[in-house]
């Protein structure tokens, strides 16, 4: 680390005779302020904010625990108020214990941030860290946990056409980057003003160096905000496409909210089945067109349809009425007494066709991993469900188009989509069910994270909720229709259909693998100086031997 930069954080963190208290304070800010960059808010400039912020107080502590605590009360900053709606029904233990398996990575970020910060070019190297760090829990324990990532927050913001470019993975490195040369620049301004390091250090090379660092964080940060602006011309227009299809996501809503949802589930396939009629009508009257193809949620028929005719006759007598395919949100029960989240898609004539199984399935809701272990601290534990994950490319054919479904909570992860895509996918839909959590903030955030992946691919996108948010989307991240919470809803718009790949699904993992690799490569180098310097220092105390 620099000179000047040691002199910097001396004065930042001698504010008070309360040094640690102040830090501390300041990391649970930080995290506040990235929880305020979230939708529904669309303040997505408090995310660069609030990662400046916790870059001067990690680079203020002494030794890599503090890195560690810094960041992890960041990260319950952000966590706890950015998932409650994990316990709305199970109460606070499931949404404390992820809140805090969380916060651990963005602890691994402040260690990552004490070991790359003394290395020149300190601000790409920690952007880089929040990447890995990113990746990681995305990734590890029970296959990751991706919500929280700072793309989902940039819907509305300038670094949302990067994903274009390199996915999810690019747009958080813009935000973390912009954050930590921001934290560079505000060192650099209080050193100018003199109320850091003292005129005695202005002419030595390490003041020198830390001047660089300054005006090139100063650059990049208008460089990136110019990007992220610029290149939304490069993004598709709303109707940009090969040839175009209209399509309806229907909203049937449930008689009540709370995880007792299987036990409404007639009603649920009866509000469905009737919303359905009702745009028949509507379409009927001239009101909307005709749809080609028709998507209901996830969950919109939880009565098997492959066993049960009751409900295979309710929906091939909806499919008929509509003159459309219908994807139904169904779940399957399988032979071995396990369950399969699938999409199928539905006929008058022939019933069930294609059909998507639910790939990435939800630990402690869809499945409860080491089940006699956690049934210990919770009774929710044996409501917890038997799904098991589905195979196949994600992509399913109705009315001559090849449609990408990513249902739910598998939206949230960089690989939903991809396999789709490289099969020929040409719109995206996410059948969700956000039910099980109340009029939370979740609907809300995961609708930022399905217009993330719409431009990700260049590809309109429909959400089809139970109880909402429904919406669709176009292809630049634009909500073109969206529904009411609670209410049965039905939106039709004419979408177009692309069978081009944007530069993010043709890298695919790769921006994300290298910064994963470059950060590890970073990690080794600063361990290597660290232990060079220490034989240095060792060898400069020794006694001299005449």
């Amino acid at each position: 680390m620099e000179q000047g930069d040691s002199s910097a954080i001396r004065w930042i963190g001698g504010l008070t005779r309360h040094p640690t208290l102040v830090r501390s304070v300041a990391a649970v800010l930080a995290g506040v302020l990235l929880f305020g960059s979230f939708p529904p808010r669309p303040w997505w400039f408090l995310a660069p904010a609030g990662i400046a912020l916790l870059t001067l107080v990690v680079r203020s502590g002494s030794g890599l625990r503090s890195g560690f605590g810094y960041g992890f009360l960041a990260g319950l900053g952000f966590f706890l108020p950015l998932l409650p709606w994990t316990g709305i029904y199970v109460g606070p233990l499931p949404w404390l214990a992820l809140s805090t398996a969380c916060a651990v990575y963005l602890g691994l970020f402040g260690v990552l941030g004490r070991l790359l910060g003394r290395l020149p070019g300190w601000p790409l190297w920690l952007a880089l860290a929040w990447s890995a760090a990113e990746w990681g829990r995305s990734s590890f324990p029970f296959g990751g946990f991706p919500w929280g990532r700072l793309a989902f927050g940039q819907a509305d913001g300038w670094f949302l056409s990067l994903a274009a470019y390199g996915g999810a993975p690019l747009v958080s490195f813009a935000v973390a980057l912009s954050g930590t040369c921001g934290a560079a620049v505000v060192l650099g301004l209080l050193r100018e003003t003199g109320l850091l390091g003292g005129a005695a250090v202005r002419n030595d090379a390490a003041w020198h160096g830390a001047r660089v660092t300054a005006a090139a964080a100063a650059a990049t940060c208008v460089l990136l905000a110019g990007a992220g602006f610029g290149l939304r011309a490069t993004l598709p227009g709303p109707m940009d496409g090969d040839r175009t299809i209209t399509v309806a996501a229907i909203q049937g809503s449930v008689p009540r909210l709370g995880l007792d949802f299987n036990a409404q589930r007639r009603a649920v396939l009866d509000n469905h089945v009737r919303r359905t009629e009702q745009l028949a009508d509507e379409v009927a009257t001239g009101l909307f067109p005709a749809p080609d193809v028709v998507i209901w949620p996830e969950n919109s028929s939880d009565i098997d349809p492959l066993r049960n005719p009751d409900a295979a006759a309710l929906i091939s007598a909806a499919a008929r009425r509509i003159s459309a395919p219908i994807l139904v949100g169904a779940v399957l029960v399988n032979g071995d007494g396990t369950t399969t989240n699938s999409v199928m898609v539905w006929t008058a004539e022939s019933g069930p066709e294609d059909r998507h199984d639910k790939k990435i399935v939800q630990p402690f809701g869809e499945y409860l991993p080491m089940r006699g272990f956690f049934r210990l601290f919770s009774d929710y534990a044996d409501r917890a469900g038997y799904f098991v994950p589905g195979h196949g490319d994600g992509t399913i054919r109705a009315a001559g188009t090849e449609i990408g479904v990513a249902t739910c909570y598998e939206v949230a992860f960089d690989r939903a989509f991809r396999d789709s895509l490289h099969s020929g996918a040409q719109l995206l839909a996410v059948p969700t069910n956000n039910a099980t959590f109340g009029d939370s903030e979740m609907t809300y955030q995961q609708l930022a994270m399905s217009r993330v992946r719409a431009v990700e691919h260049g590809r309109s996108l429909v959400v089809a909720a139970t109880s909402g948010v429904s919406a669709i989307i176009a292809a630049d991240g634009s909500v073109r229709q969206e529904s009411a919470l609670f209410v049965p809803e039905a939106l039709v718009a004419e979408v177009p259909l692309r069978d081009s790949h944007t530069p993010a699904t043709v890298l695919g993992v790769w921006p994300e693998w290298v910064a994963v690799l470059v950060t590890v490569a970073g990690v080794l180098i600063s361990i290597v100086e660290r232990r060079a310097a220490r034989r240095r220092a060792q060898a400069a105390a020794m006694p001299v031997l005449g």
